[in-house]
């Protein structure tokens, strides 16, 4: 199914099923989406613009050339998706997407501006934020096993309450960001150091 030039304004959308599907150059603006299922649909130069999706399935989309702004994902599977071939504005990442409980893994926003990025209350495992600028990003609640931290700044980043990170210091920038006990221990193993607990 190909859906083409198609726009959609202050539209819900409820129980949708686009598996595999192909959407080309549709805009969406004020849009919401509940318990809507796009497994390995292609947003190909897509616009999607103050939207929320609820409940949804968006396992191994594809969205190349696709614009976010202030769009939302909540309580929904975002798995395997390659957001770096997303359109984003010059300016920055943050104004532009958002994640609360979600399930992002396997994904990759490597090299993105994510500045005030927003993941809350996530899975996030094997999620590549290489290069990324996170600063001032929220991990809150946000589980990050295997997630890869390489060239990143981290500066002013809330990762307190953040859990199963692998940062090395030496490798990205953590300038004021935050963490706590037990789970900062962690930023410890990378340092060619001798901890003894006596």
């Amino acid at each position: 199914m190909i859906l083409t030039g198609t726009d959609f304004l202050g539209k819900i959308f409820k129980n949708l099923q686009l598996e595999g599907a192909q959407l080309v150059s549709n805009e969406f603006h004020d849009c919401k989406f509940f318990h809507c299922t796009f497994v390995e649909t292609i947003f190909q130069g897509c616009r999607f613009v103050n939207c929320i999706f609820q409940h949804c399935d968006l396992s191994l989309v594809q969205v190349p050339d696709s614009l976010f702004t202030n769009t939302h994902f909540e309580d929904s599977k975002v798995i395997g998706v390659n957001w770096a071939k997303a359109k984003w504005s010059a300016t920055n990442f943050s104004d532009s997407i958002g994640f609360s409980k979600c399930v992002l893994s396997h994904s990759t926003f490597i090299g993105l501006n994510l500045s005030r990025f927003l993941v809350l209350d996530c899975m996030a495992l094997d999620v590549d934020f290489r290069e990324c600028d996170l600063s001032q990003a929220d991990f809150s609640g946000t589980d990050l096993s295997e997630s890869l931290f390489l060239g990143t700044n981290l500066t002013k980043a809330d990762l307190s309450r953040a859990r199963n990170y692998h940062i090395d210091p030496s490798q990205n920038i953590l300038n004021q960001a935050k963490f706590s006990l037990p789970e900062a221990m962690s930023l410890l193993y990378s340092l060619d150091i001798d901890l003894s607990d006596e």
